[in-house]
């Protein structure tokens, strides 16, 4: 191979290496507005509420048990004495049925440029409770009390924006917060809000039903424990984007651009009781039902992924450079190479600059026909061909519209990309399939460029 051509190839590698550091420089960028964004998110939810996780209603109830009496012998007499001994135990018992119907009105608040979505649930709770004799002990066991207190699990009270006037049984109630926090071994994990409702018969059954209004507000993520035996729970909402995540996904459901209506079904069957009670502390497989409100454009994301391809754009761009001075016979300087890597480079920075303000789709498109105008008028007159110039900015466009339809599909975004560098390897083959390369060096300095 010519030596020429070799320090031509050389000097296209070492370029497109150093290419990298502006994008590296981008990333960065990008990666510094991302975390900004989640700080003022976090900020918001610090002053507002945070990700809302509701358990219950249940039935707390503390009781006192008899046990062995203590026996012992005093070592004067030798008369034995009996002294009584008594335990405190507690247990929770869930509603026999609960129907949680709501509806969110998602808000979106804004600080600068950086922006986080509230949603606001107007929710109606209603269930019955059912409290078995003995509280469904063992009949042998010898209860003296029980007393009954109504919680209902909210992670962050701060969200909770009325205060409902709880109905059971006829009788009008409200919550109250318990004073202190749960302790280590209690079973309800979490922030909760309380009804006393004091001692309960054990001799015969008891059955109440409950309902009361609910208006929580939260951040982004809304989850729900199924506690019930039999849970039915149906949410609508205007927000067009939601995600269902959780253990637990929708019977039915229906998705539009006025909003979502999902409904759940979950029995005591599809249910683990205690690990809903501990929905509160998250984990690998938390017994909930979730609801996202996802952002559907995240442009740092986008962008993140973006640039990702910038290195593939650079080698494309400048493999069809070098592969015109082959063909044509028309040599093109290093610096010119490096100039329309820059300008490739800047369009990445343009897109995150633009989509902070406008939409995804439209900064896109502003960056992409800024940096095509940009390199078509460039080349037209660094290669004193107008046509060739043009030619290279449509090649250009295409890969910029391929690059956008791999954003917008991220499941297939490795296939395409798959494709995109075989049919661009396939047609640099193809077009250089009957070129002489131990001739080609002398050819491309006989006519230096002008």
């Amino acid at each position: 191979m010519d030596k020429k051509l070799l320090l031509k190839l050389v000097a296209i590698g070492f370029m497109s290496l150093l290419l990298l550091v502006p994008l590296a420089l981008i990333e960065d960028q990008i990666r510094q507005r991302s975390s900004r964004q989640e700080e003022v998110q976090h900020s918001i939810a610090n002053s507002a509420a945070g990700p809302q996780t509701l358990t219950g209603p249940v039935l707390a109830i503390d009781y006192r048990e008899r046990i062995e009496p203590e026996i012992k012998e005093d070592p004067a007499t030798g008369r034995t004495r009996s002294t009584p001994r008594f335990v405190d135990r507690s247990l929770y018992l869930p509603a026999e049925t609960l129907k949680l119907t709501g509806e969110a009105r998602v808000e979106t608040r804004q600080r600068g440029i950086y922006q986080a979505r509230l949603y606001h649930l107007d929710l109606a709770v209603e269930g019955r409770f059912v409290l078995p004799v003995h509280l469904g002990l063992d009949g042998q066991r010898n209860i003296v009390s029980a007393e009954a207190t109504l919680l209902l699990g909210v992670s962050d009270p701060r969200g909770v924006d009325n205060d409902p006037l709880v109905n059971l049984g006829g009788k009008s109630r409200r919550f109250s917060t318990p004073k202190g926090s749960a302790q280590n071994g209690d079973a309800l994990a979490g922030e909760r809000l309380a009804i006393p409702l004091g001692k309960v018969a054990l001799d015969a059954p008891t059955s109440f039903d409950f309902d009361f209004p609910l208006q929580l507000t939260g951040t982004q993520r809304l989850a729900i424990a199924p506690t019930a035996e039999a849970n039915t729970i149906a949410i609508q909402s205007d927000w067009p984007h939601p995600s269902f995540a959780g253990r637990f996904l929708p019977r039915e459901r229906s998705i539009g651009d006025a909003g979502f209506t999902a409904r759940w079904e979950v029995s005591h069957l599809a249910r683990s009781f205690p690990n809903t009670l501990m929905a509160a502390k998250g984990g690998p497989n938390p017994e909930v039902l979730d609801i996202l409100f996802i952002d559907p454009v995240n442009v740092y994301l986008q962008s993140e992924r973006a640039v990702k391809y910038g290195i593939l754009f650079i080698t494309l761009t400048f493999a069809g450079f070098f592969l015109s001075e082959v063909l044509r016979r028309s040599p093109m300087h290093p610096l010119q190479y490096l100039l329309v890597g820059l300008a490739l480079a800047v369009f990445f920075l343009l897109l995150i600059a633009l989509s902070e303000h406008l939409p995804f789709v439209a900064a896109y498109a502003i960056a992409a026909s800024a940096c095509i105008t940009l390199i078509g008028t460039y080349l037209a007159g660094a290669l004193a061909d107008r046509r060739q110039g043009y030619t290279f900015a449509a090649a250009l466009a295409g890969l910029y519209g391929v690059l956008y339809g791999v954003l917008l599909s991220e499941d297939n975004s490795l296939l395409m990309g798959s494709v995109l560098l075989f049919l661009a390897l396939g047609a640099i083959m193809l077009a250089t399939r009957r070129i002489d390369w131990y001739r080609i060096g002398p050819a491309l300095a006989a006519r230096p460029a002008e």
